[in-house]
């Protein structure tokens, strides 16, 4: 059974005037997820910042958000590390915090060759006893790609790693997964202006930055979907790509604090070395979530 159908929100944290994590507003973030039919929170990925957490930070914002989802939604914990014992560690504890599953992204600098990401997904995965997303996303990882047939023989090997958030921008590699995967693979769209391609070819759903200043909406593109009104669903998603174009137009999660910010929700600021967004591309931000009327 798939950890969650549908649109999950890649959460932000949001951080205080001196950089300290916000748990007043993180609260309010996700009850403004779950009353707007967020289908899952993913925690601590990468537009949650989690690469400049602590790890007593890390830990703790996974087991503040499983307390105060309560239950209402899936909780998938981001811990993954290019190294391999870190995972582990981060991976045992967000178990220990009560996370529904775990997302693990290809470990970055190393470079590791196929069977260095099989060994390290699998030991992970043997070290906890909770479901696992791979998280496949070359342009953030020196350009490693966890290939079609890894993906399968992890999945195959590994009872618990159930799936993987692609983010490759490669479709042609997307396909021949799904057609290597007969069915064993829970994939997910890790880019927003791709989800109902993604659907098309049997993708359980969307690991969404949109859904951060939109639940409902990209909610509403799956569940369409599902529902089999796929016409409303591609008006949906194309209704979506002038936004979903201004929150990438720097490198997340840049856009979409501002974005957050923009709507009073928040955010507050960004961890070094990410700085504020340039008044240009903030400017067109603002235009494209007026256009979209969330403004």
């Amino acid at each position: 059974m798939s950890i969650f159908k549908g649109a999950g929100v890649a959460i932000v944290t949001p951080m205080k005037p001196d950089g300290a994590v916000n748990y007043e507003v993180f609260a309010k973030l996700i009850e403004f997820q779950i009353s707007n039919n967020t289908d899952a929170i993913i925690v601590c990925g990468t537009t949650g910042e989690a690469s400049t957490l602590t790890h007593e930070e890390h830990i703790e914002c996974i087991r503040f958000c499983v307390q105060q989802v309560a239950k209402r939604v899936p909780v998938i914990a981001g811990t993954g590390s290019n190294c391999t014992e870190t995972a582990i560690y981060l991976s045992k504890e967000a178990q220990k915090a009560g996370a529904d599953g775990l997302l693990l992204v290809t470990p970055y600098y190393n470079k590791a060759t196929q069977k260095g990401l099989k060994e390290h997904f699998k030991m992970i995965a043997q070290a906890v006893d909770i479901p696992i997303i791979l998280y496949n996303i070359p342009g953030r990882t020196g350009g490693v790609n966890i290939l079609p047939e890894t993906i399968v023989s992890l999945c195959e090997e590994e009872a618990n790693i159930v799936g993987v958030k692609d983010a490759t921008d490669n479709f042609i590699q997307y396909a021949k997964l799904m057609a290597l995967a007969k069915g064993k693979v829970d994939v997910y769209s890790g880019n927003d202006n791709q989800i109902v391609p993604f659907l098309s070819l049997g993708a359980k759903g969307v690991i969404s930055v949109l859904s951060n200043i939109a639940p409902q909406q990209t909610h509403d593109i799956c569940a369409k979907y599902f529902e089999g009104n796929v016409e409303e669903s591609a008006r949906l998603q194309l209704e979506a790509i002038e936004l979903i174009s201004a929150l990438f137009s720097e490198v997340n999660p840049i856009p979409v604090k501002k974005a957050l910010n923009l709507m009073g929700l928040e955010a507050g600021t960004l961890r070094r070395p990410l700085t504020e967004m340039e008044d240009t591309t903030a400017a067109k931000l603002e235009q494209a979530m007026k256009n979209y009327g969330i403004l």
